[in-house]
């Protein structure tokens, strides 16, 4: 089911991309709807303050195993709050945009976008957390 969703929104980007369809213009749309992922989620902490960023220099124990990463929660990803129904709203439309465009590219590669994930999904599950990304 997930690969009929995921091929069936490949093949909608194709149908409907209609201005950009050089692979630089794909590209930099691509770059651009990444920022504005980020402008979006800078928003949100720095106009309407729904979520905070705290960021310090984390602690580690010199004893701390892998495990105790994931289990205690040493890391953690600096953000205090939740996205806001607008905000989120924002962030999502613009994600929306950037995975569109990464179909494109896929499109325009002639890569099929499930099988991409699949062949991700793959290697962090051997390689866990040696994968490092």
């Amino acid at each position: 089911m997930k690969d009929l969703i995921c091929d069936e929104f490949q093949n909608t980007v194709s149908k409907y991309l209609v201005r950009h369809q050089s692979i630089l213009d794909i590209l930099s749309k691509i770059q651009e709807s990444t920022a504005r992922v980020n402008r979006a989620t800078i928003k949100a902490v720095t106009n309407c303050g729904c979520v905070q960023i705290h960021a310090a220099k984390k602690e580690m124990p010199p004893d701390a195993t892998f495990d105790d990463f994931a289990i205690t929660k040493l890391l953690d990803n600096n953000l205090e709050g939740e996205l806001c129904a607008d905000c989120k709203e924002m962030v999502e439309t613009e994600l929306g945009k950037t995975l569109f465009y990464l179909a494109a590219l896929c499109n325009a590669l002639d890569l099929n976008l499930y099988d991409v994930l699949l062949k991700e999904h793959k290697k962090l599950s051997t390689l866990r957390i040696f994968n490092f990304t």
